[in-house]
């Protein structure tokens, strides 16, 4: 097996074609074999001090890599491989020297492999693999490992070097740019940040690894505060690719073994942005730069770097296990967030201010996912309304909070008479962030548009079917008109769009089906099913306004006398109503204006006589 000619051996595998199966499919982007080799590196400078009764002083790996002649080299100072272990773990699908370690119990807080499959990613990128290995228990002996796909390779003596391993691959054309020292820089940098064995790349002074991740340094307690987070600021720039974190928050969970850093982007964010980042080391190797799952749903402004040893990566390394452990670091990452922003409201006041200037919207809908955080959160996030954006508080007057399900027309009118703001409950998380808060903090939370809230503020009052379907004639156009008394007196009638009717002529449309799942559908439809939706808004005609009893009182004695006052009233209304044009029916504000001139002339007494022999539409007596 020693002897001086090389020996042709074929992998251990039977199945014809597995190594390039695995080695073209299992890993889906060629940085991860960069990644995979400085990891067997790392691990056998591990091993290393474990077994070698006189391991280096200075352990170390060096990535050198070379544009031109199209080759990247993995330089450890590790174990080294014997012939024997070469056949055994390196050309051997599945089995791994670091599995048996960790199985054993040693070294199992810092060893990373688990599948014996790391090697093959070489021959993602690589069209020839060459390792040169000295190992530390044959220092005298060297070999020469070679391999163009995997399946077969040869094995020869070589002359011993210092002990460790060298990996050269010869890149494939496709992948010559992973050989640029900058590039490699960058993507180990990444990588390999939380390492404690130090990378070098090409000649470099300095490793791309050269400090502790904050949790890590031993000197961190001795810090002044304003130290510490600067600190940990520096650090969470590394990460943060889109934002410059405002803040950062520590993630401290030893019963789940789990620790780490979160921060808050300082980036503008809305109900609907999710710029959630999240980082995982597995022993100190990043295997999932895009683990938002982790984080709360709620936190679309959150990013952050964690490490443990309990998640599980898949046989690819690049996503996590979806088990215990992972269910157990989402809970305690929230709780670190949760409690980390309290912290932070107490602790630092001014960036406190500035994510609730940054946040605003995204915050109350996360007020909605944690009961502390909406305690937190209660008194200080503002709430879009008509008056502007208030404090929920400073929306209450006299014991109640209105909050609109749509923008505009007389529902604006009739507030801005009263002087009380309304919230749009149309805006992400307003309406149950004020269900919430009225439940908390008392109060009544009048829905307007709903069934429920119009009774709120409208008393319904009963007149003569005679002078029901006159007003109806004279003053709808297609509302369900209701004899109502109201305030402000002033305001003869208002337009109230049905909110929950115009819910069930979305949901029930064609388009609906295309966009909504059919599960989703038939559950909303089950809900929808008892609102009645035959009348798109309903009229309010104000019994308390002088204007409306004095229209009643003529037209009981001479409709076509009443006629051009309810012309006009009507077209008042049309004139304010913001959803006619939005319903493309924007003609009708044009007739609108000219019926508002022709009933002034009607009301002229100068030109009542002229115009009389031209009734008006919809003159009618009541019976």
């Amino acid at each position: 097996m020693e002897g001086d000619h090389a020996q042709l051996r074929t992998a251990g595998v039977d199945l014809g074609g597995l190594m390039t199966v695995l080695g073209q499919h299992l890993y889906s982007t060629p940085l991860v074999a960069l990644r995979e080799l400085v990891q067997n590196a790392h691990d056998s400078i591990v091993r290393r001090r474990l077994e070698d009764p006189q391991p280096p002083v200075a352990p170390r790996i060096v990535v050198s890599g070379d544009i031109g002649a199209r080759t990247v080299r993995v330089t450890d100072t590790g174990t080294g491989l014997t012939d024997a272990e070469i056949h055994q773990y390196l050309a051997t699908v599945g089995v791994g020297y670091t599995r048996g370690l960790r199985q054993a119990g040693a070294g199992s807080d810092e060893l990373i492999g688990m599948f014996g499959l790391g090697f093959l990613s070489a021959f993602v990128i690589a069209e020839r693999v060459t390792v040169h290995t000295t190992s530390y228990q044959r220092p005298e002996r060297g070999w020469r490992y070679q391999s163009s796909n995997g399946e077969q390779y040869s094995l020869s003596p070589a002359p011993a070097r210092e002990v460790g391993t060298v990996v050269e691959l010869l890149l494939r054309p496709e992948h010559a740019r992973l050989a640029g020292e900058d590039y490699l820089a960058r993507v180990l940098g990444r990588y390999c940040a939380l390492l404690r064995v130090p990378i070098f790349i090409g000649a470099a002074a300095e490793p791309v690894n050269p400090e502790p991740p904050p949790w890590r340094d031993p000197d961190a307690g001795n810090e002044h505060p304003v130290q510490a987070r600067k600190r940990q600021l520096r650090f969470a720039s590394r990460f943060e690719s889109q934002f410059e974190p405002i803040c950062a928050l520590p993630v401290a969970a030893p019963e789940h073994d789990l620790k780490g850093l979160l921060w808050v982007q300082d980036g503008g964010t809305y109900g609907n942005s999710d710029n959630r980042n999240l980082s995982v080391f597995v022993r100190g190797m990043l295997l999932d730069d895009d683990a938002r799952e982790l984080l709360p749903s709620w936190a679309g402004f959150a990013g952050g770097v964690i490490e443990s040893s309990r998640l599980m990566p898949t046989a690819s390394r690049e996503d996590l296990q979806r088990n215990d452990a992972y269910r157990s670091a989402q809970h305690a990452i929230s709780e670190a967030l949760i409690v980390g922003l309290a912290a932070l409201a107490r602790e630092q006041p001014e960036a406190w201010r500035r994510i609730l200037a940054r946040h605003n919207e995204a915050l109350l809908g996360a007020a909605l996912g944690d009961a502390r955080l909406f305690e937190l959160l209660a008194g200080e996030v503002r709430i879009p309304s008509s008056h502007g954006e208030l404090r929920a508080g400073a929306l209450r007057r006299d014991g109640a909070i209105h909050v609109g399900l749509g923008g505009g027309g007389f529902e604006d009118m009739l507030f801005r008479m009263l002087g009380v703001p309304v919230a749009r409950g149309d805006r992400y998380a307003v309406l149950p962030f004020l269900r919430q808060w009225t439940q908390r903090h008392g109060g009544r939370l009048i829905e307007i548009g709903t069934e429920q809230g119009n009774r709120q503020l409208f008393t319904e009052q009963s007149l003569p079917q005679a002078e029901l379907d006159w007003l109806r004639e004279a003053l709808a156009d297609g509302e369900r008109l209701v004899p109502a008394r109201f305030a402000p007196a002033e305001l003869p009638l208002m337009a109230v769009p049905d909110r929950e009717a115009e819910l069930k002529r979305r949901l029930e449309s064609d388009e609906a089906d295309k966009r909504i799942s059919m599960t989703a559908l038939r559950l909303v439809r089950g809900f929808t099913a008892g609102i009645d939706g035959s009348a798109q808004a309903r009229l309010y005609v104000n019994l308390d306004n002088p204007a409306i009893q004095a229209l009643l009182d003529t037209a009981r004695r001479d409709p076509a006398a009443a006629a051009p006052a309810a012309r006009l009233l009507k077209a008042i209304k049309q004139l304010m109503d913001s959803h006619s044009e939005a319903d493309g029916q924007g003609p009708r504000l044009n007739g609108a204006l000219a019926a508002i001139g022709d009933s002034a002339l009607r009301l002229l007494p100068s030109q009542a006589a002229s115009i009389a022999a031209t009734p008006a539409q919809g003159e009618q007596p009541i019976a």
